[in-house]
């Protein structure tokens, strides 16, 4: 009988003869059957070690010759149990083969765990009650981000999936949130990248990576695949042109092709570096607060005195993996999307504005067990609607996101600026010198002094006559970004009452469908 309790060497005995399959065997080139044997009698110390093709008659006729030589034994004997073995190794490749596809489609669910996970997707308010369920898996705070990041990594499964980049100061989280978001992610459907060669991507299966959430975990350690990624973000397909050989010498040029859409995530403390990623990307600023601090300390305080419900957390991470692997891909039509304009103060309008509707349809696509299924006339492809509620969600959530995408200085020294302001409400003043500020907010000369000429080129701050020889500087508007967050929420706002306007009973539709409001008398 095989034994395959040890992967790297099979055993297979018989009353005359005992074989060890040295390395295992391979599931790839179901063509051949080449393995690496050792044949001797049971007990004996007379060992013969032969590498060989079992799909290869000559081969096998020879080393049935060898083994009869060799160990003094019958040939139909030695021949019996090579064809036994080559049988029985069939077997268990197909046993193999069965096991790799059944980890590529996934787990299979249960009744159960379906009934369970659908219930969850149509239940009441579903993007609070997944938000409080990926606090219960682990994540602390971060309350906006991780919401954020668990409905643009539930993307992946639409023909436009969302991408986001984690920005923040070294050893702030960015990379652990990215990787407890990604744990809520059932594994056959993520690849995690730490360091790849630039032409790795154009190796893998055609359709290999369709529909994957590719992480990331530093964009400084994946500088090479950064282009083939932007063309898989953006064409959602990638293509190289190599010169090959064939099995008869003859040289011939061939289309290395794989096929997205992909979604992807990634973390890094430069922002401006990665402008042509970030361009294409949500950027997710993480929480730097001393609050988020505390509730990070508080936590590992409370694991550390096993005080943390670890089962809780399991169940929690299962139940959100089990409702991925419930949603199906649909088609989403946004009735509304005509109505929706972005704030004029937001840069690079024509790609943002596509990620703000991309948005609206990954938060439809998540509730599609509450959306009733819909089939167009002359076509018949099924879909499903955005409803208003799905855009008012989506304007709260992206608020952040649209205002980083208006501010015309990085994030890192927005954060400044912001903790700049609150000092100097705090001490009721106007001005401040850099050497006060150094030593109130801890930051080092060099990066204040990066963040210092940032402010004055845009004309956030401006330097003050001072008594002393020290440099003083004051904010040239206090209330510039609250002012530019109202502008923003009124833009969002709008839009909303432009819809509530053309659906009310006032309007009606015309023969063409178009939406036309009746005249108040």
């Amino acid at each position: 009988m095989l034994n395959t309790s040890n992967p790297n060497n099979y055993e297979y005995t018989t009353k005359h003869l005992e074989v060890h399959i040295l390395g295992g065997i391979k599931t790839t080139k179901l063509e051949t059957l080449r393995i690496t044997l050792s044949v001797q009698k049971p007990k004996q110390h007379n060992v013969l070690r032969h590498s060989i093709d079992l799909y290869n008659d000559n081969q096998v006729e020879k080393l049935v010759r060898k083994i009869a030589e060799r160990l003094e034994i019958g040939t139909s004997i030695a021949r019996r149990t090579v064809q036994d073995l080559t049988k029985e190794l069939e077997n268990y490749r197909f046993v193999l083969l069965e096991q790799s596809q059944v980890t590529a489609t996934g787990k299979q669910l249960t009744a159960t765990e379906i009934k369970k996970a659908e219930a969850f997707l149509k239940s009441k308010d579903l993007l609070s009650k997944t938000n409080e369920l990926i606090g219960k898996s682990g994540v602390i705070g971060e309350t906006t981000n991780r919401i954020l990041m668990y409905l643009i990594f539930t993307s992946r499964k639409t023909n436009n999936p969302l991408h986001c980049i984690s920005l923040g100061s070294s050893g702030v989280g960015k990379t652990h949130l990215q990787s407890k978001v990604a744990e809520l992610i059932p594994e056959e459907d993520k690849v995690e990248i730490t360091v790849l060669s630039a032409n790795a991507f154009y190796y893998f299966n055609r359709t290999e990576l369709q529909h994957k959430l590719i992480l990331i975990e530093d964009l400084d350690g994946a500088e090479s695949v950064l282009y083939p990624l932007r063309e898989l973000q953006s064409k959602k397909r990638i293509t190289k042109t190599v010169v090959h050989k064939d099995t008869k010498g003859t040289t011939k040029t061939i289309h290395l092709t794989v096929e997205g859409p992909v979604s992807v995530a990634g973390c890094t403390t430069q922002e401006s570096i990665y402008e042509d990623n970030s361009n294409r990307s949500f950027l997710l600023y993480i929480d730097e607060s001393t609050e988020q601090d505390q509730r990070i300390m508080n936590y590992q305080r409370r694991a550390s005195a096993g005080k943390i419900d670890k089962q809780g957390q399991t169940d929690a991470v299962q139940l959100l993996q089990n409702v991925q692997r419930c949603l199906k891909t649909v088609t989403i039509i946004n009735p509304y999307a005509e109505y929706l304009e972005l704030p004029q103060s937001v840069f690079k309008p024509r790609r943002t504005n596509s990620h703000y509707l991309q948005f609206i349809e990954a938060i439809t696509f998540y509730k599609q067990y509450q959306r009733e299924k819909k089939y167009d006339e002359q076509t018949g492809e099924e879909y499903i609607e955005t409803t208003i509620e799905d855009i008012e969600e989506a304007n709260q959530l992206i608020i952040e996101v649209l205002l980083r995408k208006s501010d015309t200085i990085t994030g890192a020294c927005r954060n400044h600026l912001e903790n700049l302001k609150q000092y100097l409400k705090e001490n009721n003043q106007t001005t401040f010198t850099n050497s006060e500020i150094r030593r109130r907010l801890r930051i080092k000369e060099t990066t204040l002094r990066r963040y210092n000429k940032q402010l004055l080129e845009e004309n956030y701050i401006q330097r003050v006559k001072s008594k002393t020889k020290s440099y003083c500087f004051e904010i040239v508007d206090v209330d510039e970004y609250s002012n530019l967050k109202e502008q923003i929420n009124s833009a969002l706002q709008n839009c909303i009452t432009q819809i509530e306007l053309a659906i009310s009973p006032q309007s009606h539709h015309g023969q063409n469908g178009e939406v036309k409001t009746k005249k108040a008398s």
